[in-house]
């Protein structure tokens, strides 16, 4: 039987030890790292990418639940996806977001002055000393956003009940 010389047999033993350790460390370490906890139509949000998105929910919030966060998630997602659908841009989602949001809501919001006068005689202490036409920009953009918001509420309901939504949060 012909000897094997130091440096092969360095080599071998090297390779076997490569080899077997290639081989038993996947079992040794068979732990799950991450999961699905959610489906919105075939996309998938992760336990990892909701505990990032809680902790820094969290920050300002301290009373938010995990569950608002991924409702918020999955109601992002939604209007990211219809966004796309009309080929909105932006630099970050945030901005795709309210492109969205103004393009598809806020332009067919009208305040009339009626409406404008309406508020102020009703909230008129809290103008004080302030003249209607001083208030009025102030007032209309107060409406427009609880008129945005409203509607808001009620598209994100319509496109939840359009989507395949499957949650799987086991606390």
């Amino acid at each position: 039987m012909k000897q094997l010389e130091p440096k092969k047999l360095l080599l071998l033993l090297f390779l076997n030890l490569a080899v077997l350790l290639a081989v038993s460390l996947p079992a040794a370490s068979a732990e799950t790292i991450d999961r699905v906890i959610a489906f919105v139509d075939d996309k998938a949000i992760t336990l990892s990418e909701l505990d990032e998105n809680y902790k820094t929910a969290v920050k300002p919030r301290t009373d938010i639940k995990k569950e608002e966060v991924l409702n918020t998630m999955i109601n992002r997602m939604l209007l990211l996806r219809e966004a796309k659908k009309l080929r909105i841009e932006g630099a970050n989602p945030d901005e795709v977001i309210r492109e969205y949001i103004e393009l598809k809501l806020k332009t067919f919001i009208k305040i009339t002055e009626d409406d404008l006068r309406e508020f102020y005689e009703k909230n008129r202490k809290e103008f004080g000393k302030t003249d209607f036409d001083d208030a009025r920009e102030k007032i209309e953009e107060y409406l427009v956003e609880k008129e945005v918001n409203i509607r808001l509420k009620k598209h994100i309901e319509d496109l939840r009940t359009k989507a395949y939504i499957k949650i799987q949060l086991d606390n």
